[in-house]
């Protein structure tokens, strides 16, 4: 049996993919516990494929195969003296060791962590001492660390009192020993640490109960995507150490008995049009991305014989949402049956397991355009009726899925009137219950009567939530509130060259008072056209805005991320602060 853990040849596979029906009745999360969800699951014909960075089939892993497995692996895992309960760092690849990991810690009562890999941070000295904070601060027993970066174990482990840490191979080739009965769990027992994208200075593992886990999963498959009896399948390039990608494309489907095809994160920027291509080929229904992702599609040629008119749900999430790039990509896949009406925003975050709202189905991106000097002076978004004012547009976001809870409140606590900026708090039965080991963050953000302080700035609009921007990234100039996004979109919609994420914007506290900073990734190498592009984006944020702004060009792909891929705009203003773009702006010049 423990061959079958081991998948290292092309001979231990199965040729054909899972298929897309389980064949069982549909049930929408309606379990105790995910060891629960997953007994059931295997009872049907539904479960993982495994694709690489080409689309090509690594393993078909249906349910029943994994439930095997998994259980194999728990005994594993409480050989080695981890007791119920105990932690399990796991840097997440998007694969069938990852999954037969994760859900043999679900059987032997164990809370499994996925840890991000080395995709969007600042060098390998950097990766590994986020790396570490975060395996300290989630306390874990057994760190398990895949062979992408096997020969940086020694520095990851280095002087931790683990009981494992090694690769996945080395974990599933232990015996698998009976250590007795496995523990029995109950729906108030943590299910899994999820450490937001971004956690890197001090970083938090977010305590997520199997209660909370299935009920946002119920929410979501029944409520936000309406999961069909029969025809759905989900196709994913996200990331497994992510919230969309764990409970969105990973443990909501495997708790409604949906197949998924996985591919590898890593690659996906380097060939995003697979992602495509596999939902042409396997029929696909049910994918999402940010709206970097559509971008990066948009921006290169289709594969042969694409055919997207399967895609009734093409969700948008995990970072603000810019309309404009959804439009290029309808345009550019309309001809390969893309219907624009399959986009479907959504809003959520890691401490409400993943999901809070949904926008209606069928409609897709519905916008709201508002007087941005009034939002700005007032604090109201109020809708646009002079064809020459500055505006702004958002996207709603939609209701809150059925048993959950959307406000917008003021500094006091009440409750705002449609269109009034407030800060976002939410309550529901997908709340986390804290931080891991972290009793006073906890406290800051979540009262004692379940209502989640959101950090994001927005308002309510008909029943429908939308979204602003971040509490903690607001300036005030001059009495002005102004969102950094805003200036960021300004940019990216109105100068050539300039595409999402190319732009970080933030003040500076400073004697003669706040200065706004624009970092934007520029890919031209003269002097007279990189002067230019200065002058013209500083033009238009003064011309949109009414502000001036210290524009400082930096080189391609130098402004940081978060592992899930979003602009961190706090590192990127502490990187200038330590002078390193104002060098590579001399540099270039």
């Amino acid at each position: 049996m423990v061959e079958d853990c081991k998948i290292t040849s092309p001979e231990a596979r199965q040729d054909a993919p899972v298929p897309t029906d389980s064949g069982q009745a549909r049930v929408y999360g309606a379990f105790k516990t995910f060891s629960d969800a997953l007994d059931y699951a295997a009872l049907g014909q539904s479960g993982y494929n495994i694709y690489n960075g080409r689309g090509q089939l690594i393993e078909a892993l249906p349910y029943a195969r994994l439930r095997e497995q998994a259980i194999e692996t728990a005994h594993r895992l409480l050989s080695l003296g981890l007791k119920k309960s105990d932690r399990v760092a796991i840097i997440a690849e998007s694969d069938g060791d990852f999954a037969r990991i994760f859900y043999g810690c679900q059987y032997a009562g164990l809370i499994p962590a996925p840890l991000p890999l080395p995709v969007a941070f600042g060098g390998r000295d950097a990766y590994i001492a986020t790396l570490r904070g975060m395996v300290e601060a989630a306390d874990a027993r057994a760190v398990v660390i895949p062979e992408l970066i096997g020969s940086w174990t020694a520095e990851i482990v280095r002087d931790m009192n683990l009981v494992f840490g090694g690769s996945p191979a080395e974990l599933l080739a232990r015996p698998a020993a009976e250590t007795g009965a496995l523990p029995t769990l109950t729906e108030t027992d943590i299910s899994y640490l999820q450490f937001s994208s971004g956690s890197t200075r001090f970083p938090m593992g977010i305590a997520v109960t199997q209660k909370a886990g299935l009920a946002n999963a119920h929410a979501i498959a029944k409520y936000g995507l309406q999961v069909k009896d029969t025809g759905d399948r989900c196709v994913s390039w996200l990331p497994l150490y992510h919230d969309m990608g764990l409970v969105g494309f990973f443990l909501t489907p495997m708790s409604c008995q949906l197949t998924t095809d996985l591919l590898p994160t890593r690659e996906f920027a380097r060939r995003p049009q697979v992602w495509l291509d596999l939902i042409s080929r396997n029929r696909g229904t049910i994918a999402y991305s940010p709206s970097f992702g559509y971008e990066l599609c948009a921006r290169r040629p289709p594969p042969s014989g694409l055919d997207l008119s399967s895609w009734r749900v093409a969700g948008i999430g995990g970072d603000m949402i810019r309309p404009h790039i959804l439009s290029d990509f309808a345009e550019n896949y309309k001809v390969h049956g893309f219907d624009s009406r399959a986009f479907v925003a959504s809003y959520g975050m890691a401490e409400t397991t993943l999901a809070i709202s949904f926008a209606p189905l069928e409609h897709g991106i519905l916008t709201d355009t508002i007087d941005l000097k009034h939002l700005e002076t007032e604090q109201f978004a109020r809708g646009v009726n002079n064809s020459e004012s500055p505006r702004r547009t958002f996207v709603v976001c939609g209701h809150a899925l059925p048993g959950h809870h959307i406000e917008a409140w003021d500094s006091e606590g009440k409750t705002l009137p449609d269109r009034a900026i407030g800060t976002i708090f939410v309550r529901g039965p997908s709340m986390m219950t804290g931080y891991f080991g972290r009793e006073k963050e906890t406290h800051a953000v979540l009262s004692p009567d379940g209502w989640l302080d959101t950090g994001d700035l927005g308002y309510m609009l008909n029943g429908q939530v939308v979204i602003t921007g971040r509490a903690k990234d607001l300036m005030v100039i001059n009495g002005r509130n102004i969102w950094p996004q805003d200036i960021e979109w300004s940019v990216e919609t109105a100068i050539t060259g300039v595409r999402s994420r190319d732009v970080a914007v933030f003040s500076i506290e400073a004697e003669k008072g706040e200065t706004i900073f624009a970092l934007v990734q520029c890919r031209l190498t003269s002097a007279e056209a990189r002067a230019e592009m200065k002058d013209n984006i500083a033009s238009v944020i003064r011309r949109r805005h009414g502000v001036d702004v210290e524009v400082v060009l930096v080189p391609p792909h130098t402004l940081p991320q978060t592992s899930s891929g979003k602009l961190t705009r706090a590192k990127a203003k502490a990187m200038y602060l330590a002078g390193q773009f104002a060098q590579e702006e001399s540099s270039a010049a």
